[in-house]
């Protein structure tokens, strides 16, 4: 008990050894495999419910509302004591343009082009990149890779703004929401299951462990039917 009252409750005492990144994505149901019919909207719209669910937080009156513009590019360090509580950046849903649901309320599923999104995991003080923005590239993980013909990415060319770091912890950082690329798949093979890797790439970023299918990488399927 005497060595508890020694901890902070805001910050890791020890941050010297802080690990890579893991990512997860959305929408997530019960598994990494992203099956629908594209003429059939039951299959889908959980898929939609999830996503309009998840950027909630994200619309662009939420974001002005609670957290305030920042200067990209750089990262942003807020100085004081660790009880003070911290600004957080504005990561608006309409950054991520064709898949923010603004215009197409079916993130592109009822298109056979559904948008992904990837986020990294928080880590207290983790400033990724080292100084350059990390960024997202997509691949066919296991098979034939003309299945994976065309992603684009949002927004920008698909990296994390080192504006959005460092995280300073659930207590401090009340209103941060964590940045996104969305990943929007526009010519995947149809009917078939198509095993994706998207993986983060920068420095300090491990993205090849087999004994870890989540560290700077994730690997889902996508199995869309006409």
């Amino acid at each position: 008990y005497v060595m508890l009252l020694t901890l902070s409750p805001y910050t890791p005492r020890f941050r010297d050894r802080v690990s890579p990144p893991g990512v997860m994505i959305r929408p997530y149901l019960n598994g990494f495999t992203i099956a629908f019919n594209v003429s059939q909207p039951n299959t889908w719209q959980p898929y939609v419910d999830n996503m309009h669910h998840f950027l909630a937080a994200y619309d662009d009156k939420v974001q002005e509302e609670k957290n305030i513009e920042c200067v990209p590019g750089q990262y942003f360090i807020q100085g004081g004591k660790d009880s003070e509580e911290k600004k957080a950046c504005q990561f608006k849903r309409s950054l991520l343009q064709n898949c923010s649901g603004i215009e197409d309320p079916t993130f592109g599923f009822s298109k056979g082009q559904p948008c992904i999104l990837l986020k990294m995991n928080r880590i207290i003080g983790y400033r990724p990149g080292a100084g350059v923005p990390v960024s997202v590239d997509c691949k066919v993980q296991k098979g034939n890779e003309s299945h994976l013909r065309s992603v684009e990415f949002y927004p920008g060319n698909g990296t994390f703004d080192l504006m959005y770091y460092p995280y300073y912890g659930k207590f401090t950082h009340v209103n941060y929401t964590s940045p996104l690329v969305a990943m929007h798949f526009t010519d995947v093979q149809k009917d078939y299951l198509v095993p994706i890797q998207c993986s983060l790439n920068g420095k300090g970023i491990i993205n090849d462990l087999n004994s870890d299918r989540f560290l700077g990488r994730i690997i889902f399927t996508l199995s869309i039917g006409k």
